[in-house]
């Protein structure tokens, strides 16, 4: 929906119970998939919070829903981006919050060495739904932020993973692509296609994922009787 207080609203009064599929705020049902796929990939021994979780770009629906799932399951979250694209303090800080609770810590940073010892690194669209009169100012301030080989290289983790929630601009052969390549002269925005199609790209099975979770979600819910 185009407004979280709906969502809100409509759970409040409904008698049924209430999904929320992505609002302009977050995207629970996503990091529910998302995080599936983390621990499908976890070294063996390692636990999930152990683990290191590192968001690039803009502080969009699933880079919110990313920081909770990670305060809660104990996390180290990084919010990588220039600070015109952090979220907001009070949302941090709530964050923050649950995160002394659980041991995680929240940290956002301009600093592209911050990838370091990452297990995860995630991106999400330079521009959402709605927002494509923005491409230019989001391209100028996000592009030094791509997520390339050498992004992936200085976590310093060879079994770091790659996750996007999708669709993912990483060639020229989306509508959405092509005509960026022609404004801009863009082949690639917020992932190379070297990453997107690598080995320790996760993408598919991300998305496959949420197929899984949801279905678990409908079954907590509406399955009970």
């Amino acid at each position: 929906v185009d407004r979280h207080k709906d969502v809100v609203d409509l759970a409040k009064y409904s008698a049924a119970p209430v999904i929320n599929g992505m609002s302009e705020f977050n995207h629970p049902t996503q990091e529910l998939g998302d995080l599936m796929t983390m621990i499908e990939n976890l070294p063996a021994g390692k636990k999930i919070e152990d683990c290191k979780l590192a968001f690039i770009g803009d502080a969009t629906q699933v880079c919110v829903s990313l920081m909770f799932i990670a305060s809660k399951m104990g996390m180290d979250f990084v919010g990588l981006a220039p600070k015109e694209l952090f979220p907001s303090k009070e949302l941090v800080d709530e964050m923050k919050e649950v995160a002394k609770t659980t041991g995680a810590t929240i940290t956002l940073t301009e600093n592209i060495d911050d990838v370091k010892g990452a297990d995860v690194i995630y991106t999400d669209v330079w521009v959402s739904m709605g927002e494509e009169d923005q491409f230019a100012e989001r391209i100028k301030l996000l592009e030094p932020y791509r997520v390339n080989a050498e992004m992936m290289a200085k976590t310093g983790n060879p079994d770091c993973i790659f996750l996007h929630c999708l669709p993912s601009f990483h060639d020229l052969e989306t509508v959405v692509g092509r005509d960026i390549h022609e404004k801009f002269g863009l082949t690639e925005m917020e992932v190379s296609d070297e990453v997107f199609r690598s080995p320790a790209s996760k993408v598919f099975d991300e998305a496959e994922n949420r197929m899984h979770t949801i279905k678990a979600v409908m079954v907590a819910t509406i399955g009970r009787q």
